[in-house]
Order: C-alpha cells, then sequence, then structure tokens
C-alpha cells in the first residue's frame, strides 16, 4: 500500500490533486476538506488509501491522519464506497462527522447528498463504538455533547427563521461556540447575533 505521497502539488483543485514525486504525476482523488487545507501549498506530504477495483486503481489523499482513519471507517460500513465516503468528508469536517456519529444524528447524515436514510442509519450503527472507543468518550462527556450538539442546532434554526443566510449563521455560531461550547440556546442566538 502507498502510506503517502510527497512532492510538488502541480494541480489543484477541489476534487483532486496531482502531486509530482520523482518524475511521475500521481492524481490522487480528495475532499473539499483536504483541499481546504492544501490549496495554499506548493509541497505537501498527502496521506493516502489506494482502492484497487477490476477496472481500477484510484488514490484517495488526505490532509490528516484522522480525515484517514474516518475515511477507512466509512468505506468498511455496507454500501458506502469510496466516492460516497469523500462526499461525506466534504459535506463536513471530521470531528463534525464523529460527532454525528457519537450522538446519534443520523439526520445530519442523510442531509449529505446521495446518502438515503438506511445508509445514515447503517454508518451510525456499526460506527458509533468504534469512533467512541478512539474518541475515549465517557457516557457523561457524550451527553454533554449531545445536549450542547442539540442547542447549536436548535440555535442555527431559530437563526435561519430570523432570516440569516445558513452558512453565515453557522459561521457565527462556530465563533461563539470557541468562546463557550456550553451555551444555552438562547445564549448561542444572543451572541451570534452581535458577531454576524
Amino acid at each position: 500500500m502507498i502510506a503517502f505521497i510527497e512532492g510538488k502539488l502541480v494541480v489543484k483543485s477541489p476534487a483532486q490533486v496531482v502531486v509530482s514525486c520523482g518524475g511521475v504525476g500521481y492524481a490522487i482523488n480528495i475532499s473539499l476538506n483536504t483541499y481546504d487545507q492544501l490549496a495554499s501549498l506548493e509541497n505537501a506530504r498527502v496521506l493516502t488509501h489506494l482502492v484497487v477495483k477490476e477496472d481500477s486503481h484510484t488514490l484517495y489523499g488526505f490532509a490528516e491522519e484522522d480525515e484517514r482513519q474516518l475515511f477507512l471507517l466509512l468505506i468498511s460500513v455496507n454500501g458506502v464506497g469510496a466516492n460516497t465516503a469523500r462526499m461525506i468528508l466534504s459535506s463536513m469536517k471530521p470531528t463534525e462527522l464523529k460527532q454525528a456519529i457519537t450522538s446519534g444524528n443520523w439526520a445530519l447524515l442523510k442531509s449529505v447528498k446521495g446518502i438515503g436514510p438506511k445508509t445514515a442509519q447503517r454508518i451510525v450503527i456499526d460506527l458509533q463504538d468504534k469512533v467512541q472507543k478512539t474518541e475515549g468518550f465517557t457516557g457523561e462527556q457524550l451527553t454533554a455533547f449531545t445536549t450542547a450538539n442539540k442547542a447549536t442546532e436548535e440555535a442555527l434554526a431559530a437563526l435561519v427563521m430570523l432570516g440569516f443566510a445558513r452558512g453565515e449563521a453557522e459561521k457565527g455560531l462556530q465563533k461563539v461556540k470557541q468562546q463557550n461550547p456550553n451555551y444555552s440556546v438562547e445564549e448561542l442566538v444572543k451572541n451570534t447575533l452581535k458577531v454576524i
């Protein structure tokens, strides 16, 4: 297996990079999350996973080990292929994906293009224990986390109802949650209104 490829990024697009290494250009499929981290770089080490099929050998690349491990977990789920896993990792950050899985928030996974309710539920059921073990969540931490996650969702819904664009509201909420991740819904909305 090819663990990583290091070299000059000769082509960069949101879906693929080409890394020049030893006179060979390696086309590597990436997520938007990885693209964000590589876009400003000229040279990089791209962690990889090679998917071998009868008719193709495809490299998938990651800026961080955390994302690669999530990709491997996702493709271990029946019905989730490499491109679907990449779509999921393009739609949410690794931390958000872990949170969705550990809190059983399959509705968030279902919002990803190409993921139906059955597949979303299967991802949660198959990976919940594995992700919780890697994260080392205790029961109390998980409960606190789930409560904080629900508060964020309710605050986001309130901001959208107030007429703010979803993306703008999400950015504002992220800033506010960095100050205090345990704000109530009301505190989240009030403080987000100050920053957007």
